[in-house]
This record gives structure tokens, C-alpha cells and sequence, in this order.
């Protein structure tokens, strides 16, 4: 019985495995197995569609945009009426410098990724300029004490916001055409730090500390993306702070301001009335806010509460959960960006859309925190939510070029050259997007660094003609120590380019993740 149990077990067996083998079966089997691999939920599913990055730069900087302008309208009105007789004007400049920059935004979603790195450097350039006739008394307007303006038929127009942005963009060009990974510490370094601080010395001399500070976090974001070693970011951002605290405290104004935050009671009418006005109105907001309108602060209470400090009218207004939900939305911002980051195959794009996304991150950090009481007030303005025209045009520029690094993902390259129907790029009408293709330059120094060094031949050690004494005097042939010791010489020259241990830093694009 036992035997015929056994044999009837291997027959069912048998037959089972002879089933699966049919094509049926096999369907069946691939079919299960790409089911266990498909996402179980549906925002799962969401987030790995090709078009989601894109999807969601889109909407995050559409709501940023709305809002802004809300809690412009909102927090300016008394400030207009009292300048300029209408609570509408404030807000009318605000709306058309956003039809500015999303006209830009546009514009830099059909801009061709190469074009692109054609014009960076002497945009670049541009801009240079264009800080040097700023500071030309009767060219420049000078406004908060900072001589930082041009004023054409009524609307002023700041030219270190598009500085900041050429040379983001310039610097992540040069970056990435060097191919950073194998690029040495002076290849980062020249002519990437000394062009900054030719910028930085011009805007010092407006002098913005703001602006400064806005031009320093991209530089050192540059840095950090592209690879630079960490002793080296270390110094130069414990050189940019000791900086920074210089200029601080260099002017009589700034000076107030860091020992007002210092010690908040010293001097609560003059220097630090701004901040604790702002703390009283994030106060009176409590958890739901007064409504929105209804906030008081903006009533001449609250300096700049259209502006640097509109952060506190929000609080005040909306309550801690409006303010959170903000803080959300920036946060969501630097998810998105760093995701079409680490997604991109064009080291530009990575460099460009990470650069962005800690600029933007940075500035909102600064701006909520000085309005907080965590840092000394800068004058740094929240992204897309303050009132400041070329500020706002030059974010949504920005942001422009972040979303067609998104239609530049592989996947999403992939799905709408495949003729997949998306219904954003069908209603804006955007070009298809072209895959990713390294440059002739790029192409050509990858080959000679990738190619295969000849070894040196070992010299043969001389041999004496006398017999016994050369079989005593003959010795291995001596071994040239000089180019093995710690410090990397070879023949007098330095030795920088096969550091391959555990000392090499993360390639560049690795650190998004």
C-alpha cells in the first residue's frame, strides 16, 4: 500500500511539472510574478510612472505660485494704499512679474538641453556686466542701502537674481563637461571658485548680504554635487561662515541686527522691533490662524510684511497649520527635485536640478528661520511666496528648467518618444524630448582616460665581467621609492590621477540619493 501511495505521489508530480512546462502555464507563471513586482498600492504605482517627476514639479510650483500671490494681495494692501493711494498696486507689479516668469518658465521647458550649455558662460558674462553698471551712481537705484537696481518705466529689476541663476547654470555646465568623477581637485576648483568670487566681490559691494549668501549656497552646492572632497567643502564652508559673520557685523545696520538676535530685549523699539513683531504675530495665529485677511500685523505693525517677513502674516493669518502645510510644500519640492536628480542621465540636468533644489530649500530655510528667531535677519526672501518681481521670475525660470530635466528622465525620454499620450505636454505643446548623448569633448576625454597606460620597462641590473666577484656583487636591481610614498610624487611632479581606495569621495550625481 505504502508503495502504491509513493508511486501515484511521483505521477502527480510528474504531471504537474509537464503542465507547467505548456505554454499556458508559463503565461500563467510570468504573469504572477509580475504581479508580486507590480507596486501594491496605487501611489506606489503613481510615483513609478515615467511622467511623475514632471507631473509633480508642475503642480508643486503651480500651488507655491497661487498661494503667493494670495498672501501678497493679502499682506500688501495697507502698504500699497498708504505709498500709493490703491491696495492694488503692490500686488499688480507681483502679478505681472509672475506672468514674467512663467512666459520664462516656458520658455526654459522647450529649450534645447544643449543650446542650453551653449549660452552659459556668456550669459554668464552678461551678468558680470550688468553687476558692474549697477554700481554706477545714476545707472543703479539705491534702495535699503544696498545700490543693487535698475528701475525701467516704473518696475525694478535686481541684477544678482540673474547672476545667481548663470551661474548655476554655467558652473554646473563646466562641471559636467569635465566629467567630475575623474576630474582632479584643481579641474573643480579653476575657473569655477575664482569666477564666484569675482561675482560675490560685486555684490559685496552693493552691498546685498543676502544676495550673498543666496550666491554662496550655490556655489558650495556645485561643489558638493560634483564630488569635491569633503576636507576641502569642509574649509570652504567654515570659510564661507567665518565670511559671512565678517560682513555680518562690518556694517553698522547688520551689526544691530546679529545683536538684536543675540539678545532680543536690548533694544525692542529700534533693531529688534521687526523680529518681535514677527513673533507676536505667529502668536496671534495660534493653531487655525484669524482667517485670511484678518491678521493685524500687516496694519503698519510688522515692516515688510509683504515681503522678508510675509512668513509671520502667514502664521498669523492661516495658524500653524497653514504655516506647516507651507513648510510641506518645500519640503515636497526638495523630494521632487532631488528625485529628477537622481533619475537623470545627463550629468548637467543632475548637477543643474540638485544645485536648484538646495538654492531654493536654502533660501526657505534662512527666510523661516530669521522670521522664527533661529538666525539673524538677512533680508532673504521666501521663494515664490514673497513679493519681489525678479526674484519670483527667476525661481519660476528655474523651476522651468527642473521640469524638462523631468521630461529628460531615460523613462520618461522612452514613453513619449514611444508616442505615449501625456496630457500636460499635449496642452502645453512641448517638443519631444531627445535622450541623453554625451558631447564630442566628453566622449573624446572619456577614451584617452580610459585607455591603458603602457608599462615601464624594469632596467636590467648591470653585470661586472669578473667572475666570482660579479656572483657576489650581483643584487636585485634597485627600486625607485620615490613615487610610492604618501605623498604621491612621481619624478617631483604630484600624482592625482588614479586615488582609487577608500579615500576616493562619491562620484558626482551619487549623493542625491
Amino acid at each position: 500500500m505504502k508503495h502504491t501511495l509513493a508511486r501515484l505521489l511521483r505521477r502527480g508530480t510528474k504531471g504537474d511539472q509537464v503542465a507547467d512546462s505548456t505554454p499556458e502555464a508559463s503565461a500563467a507563471t510570468a504573469t504572477a510574478k509580475a504581479t508580486a513586482a507590480e507596486p501594491r498600492t496605487r501611489f506606489g504605482a503613481w510615483l513609478g510612472r515615467p511622467m511623475t517627476s514632471f507631473h509633480l514639479i508642475i503642480a508643486i510650483a503651480a500651488l507655491l505660485t497661487t498661494l503667493g500671490l494670495i498672501m501678497v494681495l493679502s499682506a500688501s494692501g495697507v502698504r500699497s494704499y498708504d505709498d500709493d493711494g490703491s491696495a492694488w498696486v503692490i500686488f499688480g507689479r507681483q502679478v505681472l512679474w509672475t506672468i514674467v516668469g512663467l512666459f520664462a518658465c516656458y520658455l526654459a521647458l522647450r529649450l534645447p538641453v544643449r543650446f542650453m550649455r551653449r549660452l552659459a558662460f556668456s550669459g554668464f558674462a552678461a551678468t558680470i556686466a550688468m553687476l558692474v553698471l549697477v554700481l554706477i551712481p545714476g545707472i543703479g537705484k539705491e534702495a535699503n542701502g544696498s545700490r543693487g537696481w535698475f528701475v525701467i518705466a516704473g518696475f525694478s529689476m535686481q541684477p544678482s537674481e540673474l547672476t545667481k541663476i548663470a551661474f548655476a547654470i554655467w558652473g554646473a555646465h563646466l562641471l559636467a563637461a569635465r566629467r567630475m568623477e575623474r576630474a582632479s581637485l584643481r579641474e573643480m576648483l579653476i575657473p569655477l571658485v575664482p569666477a564666484a568670487v569675482i561675482a560675490l566681490a560685486l555684490i559685496v559691494a552693493q552691498p546685498d548680504l543676502g544676495q550673498t549668501v543666496s550666491m554662496s549656497i550655490i556655489l558650495l552646492g556645485l561643489l558638493w554635487y560634483a564630488g569635491l572632497p569633503l576636507r576641502v567643502f569642509l574649509s570652504s564652508l567654515f570659510a564661507a561662515i567665518v565670511a559671512g559673520a565678517i560682513l555680518a557685523v562690518s556694517a553698522g545696520y547688520r551689526s544691530d541686527r546679529v545683536r538684536s538676535w543675540l539678545d532680543p530685549g536690548q533694544d525692542p523699539q529700534d533693531s529688534g522691533y521687526q523680529a518681535r513683531q514677527a513673533k507676536y504675530a505667529l502668536a496671534n495665529g495660534g493653531i487655525f490662524g484669524d482667517g485670511l485677511g484678518q491678521g493685524t500685523a500687516k496694519w503698519n505693525y510688522l515692516p515688510n510684511a509683504h515681503n522678508d517677513f510675509i512668513f509671520a502674516i502667514i502664521g498669523e493669518e492661516l495658524g500653524l497649520v497653514g504655516a506647516l502645510g507651507l513648510l510641506g510644500l518645500f519640503g515636497l519640492f526638495a523630494y521632487t527635485g532631488m528625485r529628477i536628480a537622481r533619475r537623470s542621465a545627463d550629468p548637467f540636468l543632475r548637477l543643474l536640478t540638485a544645485t536648484t533644489t538646495l538654492w531654493v530649500i536654502g533660501q526657505s530655510f534662512i527666510n523661516v528661520g530669521y522670521v522664527i528667531g533661529l538666525l539673524p535677519v538677512t533680508g532673504i526672501q521666501l521663494p515664490l511666496i514673497s513679493a519681489g518681481g525678479t526674484s519670483t521670475a527667476t525661481t519660476l525660470l528655474m523651476i522651468g528648467m527642473m521640469a524638462n530635466a523631468a521630461r529628460h528622465e531615460p523613462e520618461a525620454v522612452a514613453a513619449l518618444r514611444a508616442g505615449r499620450d501625456d496630457r500636460m505636454t499635449r496642452i502645453l505643446r512641448l517638443p519631444l524630448p531627445e535622450p541623453y548623448s554625451p558631447t564630442r569633448v566628453e566622449a573624446l576625454r572619456d577614451r584617452l582616460r580610459s585607455k591603458p597606460q603602457p608599462a615601464k620597462p624594469q632596467r636590467a641590473a648591470k653585470q661586472k665581467p669578473s667572475g666570482g666577484r660579479a656572483a657576489r656583487s650581483a643584487r636585485p636591481p634597485a627600486v625607485d621609492r620615490r613615487g610610492t610614498g604618501a605623498g604621491h610624487h612621481v619624478g617631483g611632479q604630484r600624482y592625482t590621477g588614479q586615488r582609487h581606495g577608500h579615500g576616493r569621495r562619491a562620484l558626482e550625481g551619487q549623493r542625491h540619493g
